[in-house]
């Protein structure tokens, strides 16, 4: 995927009170950045970007009418949802790949990259938020992400997972609605819950402001295909719809 911004705001105009994120869009890498030291393979892979993430949040944004705000640029040259302050923000090693350009990086090279890539993103999904609230919205903050169906050596069963910290207005809703689906495995709080004290998008965009948000992962072998993303995101749309915590 060749880098072109870093970010890109589908859907701008959408009507409904829903900002769409999506941190991990991308596995573009930056013509200054170079190939990182890491081989095109692992580019491909999910340490590089939430496989199937983009297309999804895409889907989410039609089919609810609403805004998504994607970031532009590979997790691997900076990481979206994470601290300034927190190492991995710019790893040097991902799922036992180690990426030589992130090594001994300066104060100085970091704050490049936070200016160049981490602040544009996030002053764009900020703009969008914003503009909804000076409209007088309270609009709900949707961050899609999508997730390994293996990780050190334990398969993960699934499909769907929906990632909270105690503020559950929206999510605990949405999880009932999603055990409704035949067959569907649903995840609460696995693998991953909300932490604020490590993410970042969720408590900067949301907590921050009081508003209701959803966090959802889906698995990605089963959304790496355009039938499986379009699928899966209908199936949680639906589950966002009847759940009732979206405003008339």
């Amino acid at each position: 995927m060749n880098w072109t911004a870093p970010f890109d705001v589908f859907n701008p105009e959408g009507k409904t009170a829903i900002v769409i994120v999506c941190d991990h869009a991308s596995n573009a890498l930056p013509g200054e950045v170079g190939c990182l030291g890491v081989a095109e393979g692992d580019m491909q892979r999910h340490i590089a970007w939430d496989i199937g993430a983009a297309p999804i949040a895409r889907h989410l944004a039609r089919i609810f009418d609403a805004p998504a705000v994607l970031s532009g640029t590979s997790r691997l040259v900076i990481d979206c949802n994470r601290k300034l302050h927190d190492p991995s923000l710019i790893p040097s090693m991902s799922d036992g790949i180690i990426i030589p350009a992130n090594e001994g990086l300066s104060p100085g090279q970091r704050q490049k990259r936070i200016d160049a890539y981490f602040n544009p993103y996030h002053a764009a999904c900020r703009q969008v938020i914003t503009s909804r609230c000076r409209k007088g919205e309270r609009p709900l903050f949707l961050s899609v992400h999508s997730m390994t169906d293996h990780m050190d050596g334990t398969h993960r069963p699934w499909e769907i997972s929906l990632s909270s910290n105690e503020d559950r207005r929206a999510t605990a809703p949405v999880l009932a609605a999603l055990s409704e689906v035949p067959g569907l495995v649903v995840g609460d709080n696995q693998p991953y819950d909300m932490d604020p004290t490590q993410d970042y998008s969720t408590p900067e965009h949301a907590l921050s402001r009081g508003l209701d948000y959803l966090q959802v992962e889906f698995r990605q072998d089963l959304v790496a295909e355009a039938k499986g993303q379009e699928r899966y995101a209908h199936i949680f749309a639906e589950a966002v719809k009847r759940s009732g915590i979206l405003t008339p």
